[in-house]
């Protein structure tokens, strides 16, 4: 039998990304359609998959500062497997079964994506620019084909094997753990620092960091952004009477522009700071929620749509080389884990709080209020001063 090639080491973070989200986009899809053919009400639905976010919210600290320790291997090795027993167990026909399997298959994708991103963390400048677009444009390929997957899937073979197809990805990501391409452990400490390292590290203390402040707080904003398009463009296409097809396109526009932009991003990186570009990204996504509930048709909400994603399409990448080249040596997994909180807390907290408010206001107002929110960000880039160039 002749062996198949090994893969280049600078693609290992990125195909390991494309398989783990592939999987667990995909079971996202699968969880919902599941717990909705169960019986489950809308709560229970939403409880169901609202646990993919929420248990990993409070995880994710502990996550990163495990992979400053351990290196990457280890706990890549842990969410696999912590994935593929989530799939295992959705298989299961019980609303209860599909709960856990979403605190599994959540936990296991959260450990994966502060994993390979404190990897790729650790590369020289050139090569961590180039590492985070590709897991960033891995990103946006899994985004599409784990949905249209599962949807496949659950079509052709039913629910149960939808998801045991879905745990094959995983398993498929094991061998490259072996390859030796991701960065081992850490070396002990030297004795000289041995004693300020041995302290408990703090969360308070990289948040009391001011760049990584305005890094936390840019994402914080940014993910917002992104969160809330995917919840609130629906109901205000709906208000002017788009058909569903026609949402169905603004939010394919989105996905293009995010994946477009993605393609561009080494280029951006060399041209300009992380926070020339997050500051852009910023002042772009204000103006776009602002114009938002002024479109009424549907080609100036493609426009829109479209421009929104090559906003937003920036934000991961620039983030976590932000993170990366601000994190103090050895705690950069514990900063991406709590840009990971932050980002997970949005997803838990920001569609039951904007339906809220947009039953008592109405949507535009939400649209205004997150535009604001948006522009105010651009205040605390502001006092952060112009570094060198992110490439």
């Amino acid at each position: 039998m002749t062996k198949l090639p090994a893969l280049p080491a600078p693609m290992v973070p990125t195909v390991l990304m494309v398989l783990a989200h592939t999987a667990f986009a995909g079971g996202r899809v699968a969880l919902a359609l599941s717990a909705l053919r169960l019986g489950g009400s809308p709560f229970e639905v939403g409880m169901v998959v609202s646990l993919l976010a929420l248990v990993p919210m409070f995880l994710a600290v502990q996550a990163g500062r495990w992979t400053d320790r351990r290196g990457v291997a280890g706990p890549l090795l842990l969410a696999l497997a912590l994935l593929e027993a989530g799939l295992l167990l959705a298989a299961l026909p019980a609303l209860a079964a599909l709960g856990v399997a979403a605190i599994l298959m959540g936990c296991g994708f959260m450990l994966v994506h502060v994993a390979l991103n404190n990897a790729v963390g650790s590369w020289d400048a050139p090569a961590r620019s180039h590492g985070f677009s590709m897991l960033a444009l891995g990103t946006s390929v899994s985004s599409v084909a784990g949905p249209l997957l599962a949807g496949v899937l659950v079509d052709l073979a039913g629910h149960a094997r939808a998801f045991l197809l879905l745990a094959i990805l995983p398993c498929l990501a094991l061998p490259m753990l072996r390859g030796g391409h991701l960065p081992p452990a850490p070396s002990p400490a030297p004795a000289a620092t041995s004693t300020a390292l041995a302290a408990r590290p703090r969360m308070a203390d990289l948040l009391r960091h001011a760049p990584l402040r305005a890094v936390f707080v840019t994402s914080a904003l940014l993910s917002m952004g992104w969160d809330l398009f995917s919840f609130m463009l629906p109901m205000h296409g709906e208000g002017i009477g788009l058909t569903a097809t026609m949402t169905g396109t603004v939010m394919a526009a989105f996905g293009a522009g995010t994946f477009v932009v993605r393609l561009f991003i080494g280029r951006l990186a060399r041209r300009y700071t992380e926070w020339q570009v997050l500051g852009a990204v910023l002042a772009l996504s204000a103006a776009v929620y602002f114009l938002m509930p002024l479109a009424r048709t549907l080609p100036p909400l493609l426009a829109l749509a479209f421009v929104l994603g090559l906003g937003l399409g920036c934000a991961l990448p620039m983030t976590m080389s932000a993170i990366a080249r601000n994190a103090p040596p050895g705690r950069g997994g514990e900063a991406i884990g709590i840009r990971t909180m932050l980002a997970n807390a949005s997803q838990t907290v920001l569609p039951a709080s904007c339906g809220a408010l947009g039953a008592a206001w109405g949507t535009q107002a939400v649209f205004w209020l997150v535009a604001g929110l948006l522009g105010a960000g651009l205040a605390l880039l502001g006092r952060v001063r112009t570094g060198t160039p992110a490439g």
